[in-house]
């Protein structure tokens, strides 16, 4: 009976010790909490960082990632205008029809189309980036846990080496906050990896910041609009339950 037990224990102390080697490997450090102006209740999107995380996206991001859910026309609510848009529009081509014999065609972009996807399907995405399929960014930043953060310490957090004794798989690169810390994305930004248009200086840091902030204006280009209208609620049920109040105090003064 003791042997029993104790092989028993035995047999748990591998299987404890068994899961907790793969939830370190696969484990990841923290990504630490970062400003962000349009957080919290009365937050709202910096113009600036939103334009400047728009060619972010456009002159790094766009080669691989998609952004299906956002029109050209969208780009009115980050400060451009309809000039500036068609500009913008007018860079890509859209696949369109059928045409009078059935056939599709291209034609350049206009603000009421989507930004197009880099690659025509998940196939030619695998084919052209190692096997790895890069996902859509449109709601990436609601699509992972830590949000904003964790997209900021992905971008953030790469390192030249891994440390002594981690075994980087061939093909993949070391990341401090990427889960089991091997990623097959190389490193997106480095330092002037963007000239930006206002003249801001163009460390990682601020690329990866203004990135991030573009990323959650596409995940809830709402966002303000409800905030707003929350607001106009919350005053609203203020009033209305003072109203409440002073009625209710004046039915039983006379009642009394």
């Amino acid at each position: 009976m003791r042997a029993q037990l104790f092989a028993i224990a035995a047999t748990l102390g591998l299987v404890f010790a068994g899961i907790g080697n793969a939830v370190a490997a696969g484990s990841a450090a923290e990504p630490p909490d970062h400003e962000w102006q349009h957080t919290g209740v009365f937050g709202t999107f910096d113009r600036g960082e939103l334009q400047r995380g728009f060619q972010v996206f456009q002159e790094v991001c766009a080669s691989c990632h998609s952004l299906d859910f956002i029109a050209f026309r969208n780009l009115l609510d980050i400060g451009f205008d309809v000039d500036q848009i068609k500009a913008i529009a007018a860079e890509y081509e859209v696949e369109d029809g059928p045409d009078n014999e059935g056939e599709m065609f291209m034609r350049t972009a206009k603000g009421s189309d989507y930004f197009p996807a880099p690659f025509a399907n998940p196939q030619a995405a695998r084919a052209s980036n190692g096997g790895a399929f890069p996902p859509d960014l449109s709601v990436i930043v609601k699509a992972r846990d830590g949000g904003l953060n964790y997209l900021y310490g992905i971008l953030t957090g790469y390192e030249e080496e891994a440390p002594e004794g981690f075994e980087l798989a061939e093909g993949m690169n070391y990341n401090h906050y990427f889960p089991g810390h091997q990623i097959a994305m190389p490193e997106p930004l480095y330092e002037e990896a963007v000239e930006y248009a206002d003249g801001t200086e163009p460390t990682l840091e601020q690329l990866a910041h203004d990135v991030s902030v573009f990323l959650a204006w596409t995940a809830e280009p709402e966002l303000e609009i409800r905030k707003k209208t929350g607001l106009k609620v919350l005053i609203f049920i203020a009033i209305f339950t003072a109203l409440i109040y002073i009625i209710k105090r004046r039915v039983w003064a006379k009642l009394h």
